[in-house]
């Protein structure tokens, strides 16, 4: 029952926001600005204050990052190397079978679940998320590309000045380095902090009526190795190595997550988008039902 209340106000406020976008609520205008507003301001907020003065030590350890990006990694290439060979061509969909929603839904769910505690291991994932599969993804489309075009720096660059990754990497900045900040500051950065997780979940809820719910055989297993498949190597991988329970939760939770909206920037052909963004869909209904199970699970 704790794992049931503790997803409820998470997948109630998409629902809302998914009303909102639905009914047309708000228009065109306000929708795009809530949207810019909790992702280059109040999000960024939330994610710098938290990094910047949680008790990192053991949670930056380059052990518990690999027992979870190996396993990303594992479902990326299997996703990949089946897909490609059969549509002659890179396609987005290995990173959207390994690409977690870890800020929309991993954020207030570790933070409900286990607090402070919890959260500095989601940092720790945040802070290499995008980087790691994002040039997983740039590199694996020019090793695939006939032409033999070289990964293009520029791309993997550009995901240093997503102002969300930039708050991470300022956040440990300051972290590392112990500096201080006047309190007025610290308290105008909490109180925009407080707007991040209701604003970004109604948005994400208002995102998902531009896709469409797409169900065949390649979208159901993409949905499977994401949901079931890619938490599963976590644990095993955790189990294995013999992290601590609440270390193991987390990374399992995170895997478990609906796949990540911003899998859809790399998809580069109208199918490609079309199933991408039908994934996104899908996951986010279906984690509704398999997180609480994953967290009976590991619990």
């Amino acid at each position: 029952m704790v794992a049931v209340w503790a997803i409820l106000p998470i997948f109630g406020l998409i629902v809302l926001g998914y009303l909102l976008g639905w009914r047309g609520w708000l228009s065109p205008e306000g929708m795009g600005g809530l949207s810019t507003i909790t992702f280059r301001l109040f999000m960024p907020c939330l994610l710098f204050t938290g990094i910047a003065r949680a008790p990192l030590g053991d949670a930056l350890s380059p052990v518990l990052i690999a027992l979870y990006f190996l396993p990303a990694l594992l479902i990326f290439t299997f996703v990949n190397t089946v897909v490609d060979r059969r549509r002659h061509q890179a396609t987005a969909l290995g990173l959207a079978g390994s690409y977690s929603n870890n800020v929309l839904v991993g954020l207030p769910l570790v933070a409900a679940l286990f607090g402070d505690r919890g959260l500095v291991y989601l940092y720790a994932i945040l802070a290499a998320h995008s980087l790691v599969l994002f040039t997983a993804q740039s590199v694996h489309v020019a090793l695939a590309d006939a032409e033999g075009r070289r990964p293009g720096l520029g791309s993997i660059l550009a995901t240093l000045k997503n102002p969300l990754v930039m708050a991470l990497l300022l956040g440990m900045e300051v972290n590392a380095l112990g500096l201080g900040l006047p309190e007025t500051v610290w308290q105008m950065l909490d109180w925009l902090s407080r707007a991040a997780l209701p604003c970004a979940l109604l948005v994400l809820g208002i995102g998902l009526t531009r896709y469409r719910l797409r169900s065949n055989r390649l979208v159901w297993s993409v949905c499977a190795l994401k949901l079931i498949a890619f938490p599963l190597l976590v644990a095993l991988a955790t189990t294995l190595a013999g992290v601590g329970s609440v270390e193991q939760q987390v990374l399992v939770l995170l895997a478990a997550g609906p796949i990540g909206v911003n899998a859809l920037a790399f998809a580069t052909t109208a199918e490609d988008q079309r199933t991408v963004g039908g994934l996104i869909f899908l996951s986010t209904l279906l984690a509704a039902l398999t997180l609480p199970i994953w967290m009976a699970v590991m619990g």
